[in-house]
């Protein structure tokens, strides 16, 4: 018996953000207008306003930028589920990069769409807080492996916060360790090196002023075991009951976001296509990277579900 190949949903996380993002979907898709429509009420403020308007430096703020990307991506998924495209196969996993995995407990059912958005607001300021409290910033690393990576954050006191593909690492640490984090690696022959436009070290140690408030804030919502397996980023491993998705949500915040495992988790489990669903490619180009015989598609505004939707009839 031929074992029929898997997809698996795919939701990014923070810097995917563009101003406009969804008013495309809003305007053609009652199940798209409705998710924003969620999110403003819950948070008591017209979020979907910032996202097709802007200002930019207002929707970059990262209070704001993660229930934004949550809500578009929700509205993303819920456009393409509202064309009927048939061959739009239900996922064997989903996952998420850093906040995407929100997105993923949704579509999973663990979360409903009204808490996550309050959620993951509140992740964005305690976030926010802590870079105010312990000052600090990430810097993606090109073109070295993981334990040259490793050996110069040793040496520099930063840390390793995103293991993204083969050759892209992202480092967390304080302004001076990762001027000399960035010293080590060009010296070691890093292609490139990029600063990432963030509020704060995330996924690293000093995150832990936020740890104890937003694991509170974790114990407060109700969760429920999710529908399909969600891999978890920190292990790379199925989260399936309540506790473990809370342990998670909470730990993430200050430890490595293990997506190229988590990539190849689902590989191994048997997943051929990817859906990176949301703003941005980002995703899929570090899938290809992992593994380039994989199959990725986009789907972030009418034009991606229009070209998908025409996919399936050349098949048909």
């Amino acid at each position: 018996m031929v074992e029929v190949s898997k997809a698996a949903y795919v939701f990014p996380g923070q810097g995917s953000q563009g101003t406009g993002m969804g008013l495309d979907l809003y305007n053609r898709y009652p199940a798209a207008r409705a998710v924003f429509d969620v999110a403003d009420t819950s948070l008591g403020f017209p979020l979907s306003h910032l996202c097709f308007e802007g200002p930019e430096e207002e929707l970059k703020k990262t209070h704001n930028v993660q229930p934004a990307i949550l809500v578009v991506s929700i509205a993303c998924l819920k456009s393409v589920e509202a064309e009927d495209t048939t061959n739009f196969p239900s996922p064997a996993f989903a996952a998420g990069h850093s906040l995407g995995e929100y997105t993923a407990l949704v579509v999973a059912g663990a979360l409903d769409l009204t808490d996550a958005v309050l959620l993951v607001r509140e992740r964005g300021r305690l976030m926010y807080e802590a870079g105010l409290k312990n000052a600090g910033s990430m810097l993606a690393v090109i073109g070295l492996d993981e334990e040259m990576v490793r050996d110069i954050s040793y040496h520099s006191g930063a840390e390793i916060s995103n293991i993204n593909c083969p050759g892209q690492i992202v480092i967390s640490g304080t302004t001076q360790t990762l001027a000399e984090a960035g010293r080590l690696a060009k010296a070691e022959g890093a292609r490139v090196l990029i600063p990432l436009k963030v509020s704060g070290a995330f996924h690293s140690v000093l995150m832990e002023p936020a740890i104890a408030e937003f694991s509170e804030v974790v114990s407060s919502f109700n969760f429920r075991p999710p529908a399909i397996p969600v891999i978890s980023n920190v292990t790379a491993q199925p989260l399936t009951d309540v506790d473990s998705i809370k342990e998670e949500l909470v730990k993430q915040l200050r430890n490595c976001i293990q997506w190229q495992a988590s990539v190849e988790y689902m590989i191994h489990g048997g997943v051929e296509t990817f859906y990176e669903i949301g703003p941005g490619r980002v995703l899929s180009g570090l899938i290809r990277r992992i593994n380039s015989e994989v199959e990725t598609f986009n789907i972030s505004g009418i034009e991606d579900i229009t070209q998908l939707a025409y996919a399936e009839n050349l098949t048909d």
